[in-house]
Parts: C-alpha cells; structure tokens; sequence
C-alpha cells in the first residue's frame, strides 16, 4: 500500500505571507542598496553654484593672463615602488628662461570621489625645477591640478588627466 505522500492546499493565508516575505526582501535590498549609496556619495564638483557663476568672469580673465604670459610647465609623474608617486615640474617663461621663485602646488584629484583628492606640496630642487612626492596614491585615473603663485597670486593652473599603473 503505497500512498502518494499528500501535499498542503494553497491557502489565502500561505499566499499572503509568501507576498509580504517576497516583498519585504525586495524592500529590505532596496534600503540597504540606498544607505549605502548615500553614505559613499562623494558629492558635487563645488558647493555652491552661485558663487562658482560669480567668479567664472574671474577666472576667464586670469585664463587669458596666462595663456598671454606663454609660459611652458611640464609635469613628469614617476611611481616609486612603495605605491607612492614622484611630481616633477619644469617651468619656463616665454623665452624658454628657466622661472625660478614660483610657489608650485599639486593635487592629484579622483574624477570619481574628490575625498580621495591628494595634496603635493612641491619645493624648488632647481632652477626652473619643483618636485614633490604622494607617498601612496592608488593606481588608475587621476587628475592633476597644478596651480603656480608668485606672492599670494595664482598665475598659473593648468589640470590634466593622468593614468598610474
């Protein structure tokens, strides 16, 4: 006597709590997913879009100043083998003189995340020549913001995209 093992009706009751258990699932990915976007939002470009409109004409006239100055700044980026990375800036004038005096400063920024941003301070080693380290900056994109001042007044940024292997 072999009897077919007997199954359970479907009832009212079993589908509605397959219902809530299905989309108390979906609703519970759904909010872990949100907290952990929102946490990890790396946040806008500036934090006021007004005043970055105020100061654009600002910054038209001193991009004319310095494509008039015709200054010459090459940037040499070296990894060292410890995951850090060497800065190297040679700066000439219009003449190709050697620009010695200048306050350099760089920053290596994430397009993605500018809380990873990393600032290079960078010293005059030579005539015409800065360097600076980032003792340990991650391999892929970057962008490197050079900005040149000579007292207290920037007259030379320049930014790049840069890839570190």
């Amino acid at each position: 006597m072999n009897q077919a093992p007997t199954s359970r009706p479907i009832t009212g009751h079993m589908v509605f709590f397959m219902l809530v258990a299905f989309f108390g699932v979906v609703i519970g990915v759904n909010l872990v997913m949100m907290r952990l976007a929102i946490k990890t939002l790396p946040g806008t470009e500036v934090d006021s879009a007004y005043s970055a409109s105020l100061a654009y004409e600002k910054e038209i006239m001193a991009a004319r100043d310095q494509t008039a100055r015709n200054w010459k700044v090459d940037a040499h980026v070296e990894r060292s083998g410890q995951g850090g990375a060497t800065l190297r800036v040679e700066a000439h004038d219009s003449t190709g003189r050697p620009m010695t005096g200048l306050k350099f400063e760089g920053r290596f920024e994430r397009p993605t995340d500018r809380r990873a941003d990393l600032p290079v301070t960078l010293a005059e080693v030579g005539i015409g020549v800065y360097r600076g380290d980032a003792l340990a900056i991650a391999s892929g994109q970057w962008d490197l913001v050079l900005e040149g001042t000579v007292a207290g007044q920037r007259l030379f940024l320049s930014k790049n995209r840069v890839l570190l292997n």
